[in-house]
């Protein structure tokens, strides 16, 4: 659907974009195309989709899917809705802040599903990490995020993106960036550029033997970036400080390390460890 005919559209409904939900549609075919692209969507497809705004995804994804549930906060935008999918009968538009829907019964007769979303920028993480450690049934993650967000969901390692939440997404997800997206493709047109991201969920992506302990860790390696590991885990386990010493040592880990040079595989080695010697 051109941008011209979605403005009219919008503009013929007397829809005003509302800054708290962080509305910025995309309009641009090629771009819609390739974000369905990189979700993998075919025939056979069952799709989420978080924020359907002015239905521009919605309908690109309803061409390709099987069948795509848009949940969509705004109720303003329901007669706009009801012109930009018509015809799309595999499209349903569910009016509710899908953060305040039970993941559990909502997933209870949903066949296994892709995610897919341009999303509102102030609620990227809470959501993305709701469905890496609430859902059962998705299959996958393909998310519009401002372009530093995308930096840091997918980081490696000893590099200044990489924190408390790309080790947490490493848990179940393989993330990589699919596309860089400008800022002038929206409308309105936001204050940064964007980009793409794909999450493959993968059971035991980083095998560790208690996930909770493992998040707790890390987010102990994080609490303050500008101490070492030893001291913020001293902090957060109660530990002495030898204790903790011969706990990065057992771990292969440097004495003077900091959160950020540790991948996720280590982060589950010092949860196994704390777990088998009782200190978790």
């Amino acid at each position: 659907m051109e941008d011209n005919r979605v403005k009219d559209i919008l503009a013929a409904n007397g829809f005003k974009f509302k800054k708290q939900f962080g509305q910025n549609f995309i309009t641009d075919a090629n771009l819609l195309s390739s974000i369905v692209e990189g979700a993998g969507v075919d025939k056979n497809s069952t799709v989420v989709e978080i924020g359907c705004g002015a239905g521009t995804l919605t309908r690109a994804i309803a061409a390709r899917a099987k069948k795509v549930v848009a949940f969509e906060i705004d109720r303003d935008l329901k007669p706009v809705l009801a012109v930009t999918l018509g015809g799309a009968d595999n499209a349903e538009v569910v009016f509710r802040d899908f953060m305040r829907v039970n993941m559990s019964e909502f997933e209870g007769e949903m066949p296994p599903y892709l995610v897919i979303a341009n999303l509102p920028y102030y609620i990227t993480t809470p959501l993305v990490m709701r469905f890496i450690e609430e859902a059962k049934k998705c299959l996958s993650l393909t998310v519009m995020v401002q372009e530093e967000v995308a930096q840091r969901f997918c980081a490696e390692a000893g590099t200044p993106e990489y924190g408390a939440v790309t080790a947490a997404i490493a848990l179940r997800g393989v993330c990589s960036i699919v596309r860089h997206v400008s800022r002038n493709m929206f409308t309105p047109k936001p204050n940064v550029d964007s980009a793409v991201v794909h999450i493959e969920i993968k059971e035991g992506n980083v095998p560790v033997k208690d996930a909770a302990l493992y998040k707790k860790v890390v987010r102990a390696a994080f609490s303050s970036r500008r101490k070492t590991l030893e001291n913020n885990l001293m902090q957060a386990f109660g530990l002495k400080r030898e204790d903790a010493r011969n706990l990065l040592e057992s771990c292969g880990v440097e004495e003077k390390a900091r959160g950020e040079e540790l991948s996720p595989v280590r982060f589950a080695a010092l949860a196994d460890k704390l777990l088998e010697v009782g200190l978790g």
